[in-house]
C-alpha cells in the first residue's frame, strides 16, 4: 500500500489532488524497474518532483541523481555537457573533461526540457537508450554507460515531430512510462492550501505575519486560469507578503496581482468568445487605424494648404460588416457617419473637436454609460462590458470617472 501522505510531505508535494495522487502513485509504481520516464506538463506545475520520487524508490537511490535544463545549455556545448569531450577537441577544451553520463553512471540523470535539444544531440541521446553508448566529443573510443533516464517537456512532442525538430523514434523510447501532471486549474482544491503553505513560508521567511485571504477574495483563486501554474501563485503569494501593508487580502487587492485577460484599447467592443474575440479585434483595430489615419491626414493638409476647396469623405458608409452589429459600436457609427463637408476647416469644425479626439475619449463615455446603466454597480458594468473588474478599476481611476 502507497503512503501518499508520506510521500507528498518528504518531496514538498502540497495538494490531494485524485489527478495528482494519480501520477505519484504511478512514479512510484514504476521507480523499482529501470524504464524510461517521460513527464509532461506545462510550465510550473511541479515535475522536478516526480525524477526524485523515482529515483529516491529505485535500486539507484545510492547512486548519482544529475538534474541537466537542457534549454539552458547552449547548442555548441550541449553535447559537451552531456558525454563529455577530449582535450584538444575544440577551442578551449584545455582537458579532459568528463560529461554527465558518465558522471551518472549507475545512477540516475533527469534531462528536464528535453525537447529543446538539438537534433545532432537527439541522436546521441537515443544512442545511449538504445545500446549503453556513447562518444566523447573529439574521441573515437565507444563509452558505456548505465544509467536511467528520465526526461520532461512542456511541448507537444507529437507537434514537434510533424515539425521536424523531434525525432520520432527519440520519443518512442523516453516514453515508455508517461507521466502527465495536471496544471493548477485543474486542481482547484489545492490551490487555498498552496496559497497558505507559501504565505506561511514567506512568513517565516521575512520574519512577519503571513497574509490570509477574505472570503470574498477566495473565488477569484477559482476563477483564474494560472497559466504559470504553482510557480506563478508562489511568486503572487511573495510579492503580496513583501508589498501589501495589511495582512488581510480583499477580493479588490488580489486582483491587482491576477492578470485576467484583458485589451487594452477599447475593450467595450471585446466578443466573448477566445475566436471571435481576437478576429473581431483585429478587424475593430484596423477599422480604427484607418479612421484615424484619414483625420490625421486632413490635420496635415489643412496646416499646408488653408484652402483645399472641396473634400468629400471617403471613410465607407456600408455598416452592414459583423462589427457593426455589436450595440456597443454604434457610437463608432454616429462618429463616422455624417454628410461630406466642403473644406477640412469645416470638417473639424463640426466635430467640434480637434486632433485632442481618440479612442480614449470615446472609450471613456462608453464606460460613463455603463456605469449609469448601472446604477454605478462596478461589477455588473464590466459584465456588461465584457471585461475584467480589475480592468474596469483601473480605467475608472486612469480617465477620473466618478460613480
Amino acid at each position: 500500500m502507497i503512503d501518499l501522505h508520506q510521500i507528498r510531505q518528504r518531496f514538498g508535494i502540497t495538494g490531494n489532488s485524485p489527478l495528482l495522487n494519480r501520477e505519484i502513485e504511478k512514479a512510484v509504481l514504476i521507480a523499482p524497474t529501470d524504464l524510461s520516464v517521460l513527464i509532461m506538463g506545462e510550465s510550473g506545475v511541479g515535475k522536478e518532483a516526480f525524477p526524485r520520487i523515482i529515483h529516491q524508490n529505485s535500486i539507484r537511490k545510492h547512486g548519482a541523481y544529475i538534474a541537466v535544463n537542457c534549454g539552458a545549455i547552449p547548442e555548441g556545448t550541449i553535447d559537451s555537457e552531456l558525454f563529455g569531450h577530449e582535450k584538444g577537441s575544440f577551442t578551449g577544451a584545455l582537458s579532459d573533461r568528463k560529461g554527465y553520463f558518465e558522471v551518472a553512471d549507475n545512477g540516475t540523470i533527469f534531462l528536464d526540457e528535453v525537447g529543446e535539444l538539438p537534433l545532432a544531440t537527439q541522436a546521441r541521446l537515443l544512442r545511449v537508450l538504445e545500446y549503453g553508448e556513447f562518444l566523447k566529443v573529439g574521441s573515437s573510443s565507444v563509452q558505456k554507460t548505465n544509467v536511467r533516464i528520465i526526461a520532461a517537456t512542456n511541448l507537444d512532442l507529437q507537434k514537434a515531430i510533424r515539425n521536424g525538430k523531434f525525432r520520432e523514434d527519440l520519443y518512442y523510447r523516453l516514453n515508455t512510462v508517461p507521466l502527465n501532471i495536471p496544471p493548477l486549474r485543474d486542481r482547484q482544491d489545492d490551490i487555498p492550501l498552496l496559497f497558505r503553505k507559501f504565505a506561511s513560508d514567506f512568513a517565516e521567511k521575512y520574519k512577519m505575519p503571513a497574509v490570509f485571504l477574505t472570503d470574498d477574495a477566495h473565488p477569484l483563486l477559482f476563477k483564474y486560469h494560472w497559466p504559470g501554474n504553482i510557480r506563478e501563485l508562489k511568486n503572487i503569494v511573495e510579492r503580496m507578503s513583501i508589498i501589501e501593508p495589511a495582512r488581510e487580502i480583499s477580493a479588490e487587492v488580489l486582483q491587482t496581482y491576477l492578470e485576467f485577460p484583458e485589451t487594452d484599447h477599447l475593450p467595450v467592443l471585446m466578443n466573448s468568445a477566445d475566436y471571435e474575440r481576437h478576429t473581431f479585434s483585429s478587424e475593430r483595430d484596423i477599422l480604427y487605424q484607418i479612421l484615424f489615419d484619414m483625420r490625421r491626414d486632413i490635420n496635415e493638409l489643412k496646416k499646408l494648404v488653408p484652402a483645399m476647396g472641396k473634400i468629400k469623405s471617403q471613410v465607407p458608409t456600408n455598416f452592414s460588416h459583423p462589427i457593426f452589429r455589436h450595440s456597443n459600436a454604434r457610437e463608432l457609427k454616429d462618429f463616422i457617419d455624417e454628410e461630406p463637408v466642403s473644406d477640412i476647416a469645416e470638417y473639424v469644425e463640426m466635430k467640434d473637436v480637434d486632433e485632442s479626439l481618440s479612442l480614449n475619449e470615446v472609450e471613456r463615455e462608453m464606460i460613463k454609460k455603463a456605469l449609469e446603466r448601472n446604477k454605478g454597480k462596478r461589477k455588473d458594468a464590466a459584465l456588461e462590458l465584457k471585461i475584467s473588474e480589475r480592468t474596469l478599476y483601473r480605467k475608472i481611476k486612469e480617465y477620473e470617472i466618478s460613480d
